[in-house]
């Protein structure tokens, strides 16, 4: 099962890329666990410096910007999300 870290402290901009990542599992039909990431100390371990931040597996896809939801689709590809 593939996982994605939404990397926020819940702002506006935050909410806006969970969304987006919502709507592209929903395109994709895969298994994916979605976890939110809101202490800053734990942002930190990801080494980003702005949010908000995606990481897929484990691995930053994006920092300080939000992604569409078919650029995220096609991270989740990448990441072998059929």
């Amino acid at each position: 099962m593939m996982k994605i870290h939404i990397l926020g402290t819940g702002c506006t901009r935050c909410k806006q890329l969970t969304a987006n990542a919502e709507k592209a599992v929903q395109s994709l039909r895969v298994a994916v666990e979605m976890e939110k990431v809101t202490e800053i100390k734990d942002i930190l371990k990801f080494q980003i410096l702005m949010t908000p931040g995606l990481a897929i597996n484990g691995k930053v896809k994006s920092a300080g910007r939000i992604p569409s939801p078919e650029e995220i689709r096609e991270m989740l590809i990448e990441e072998g999300g059929n």
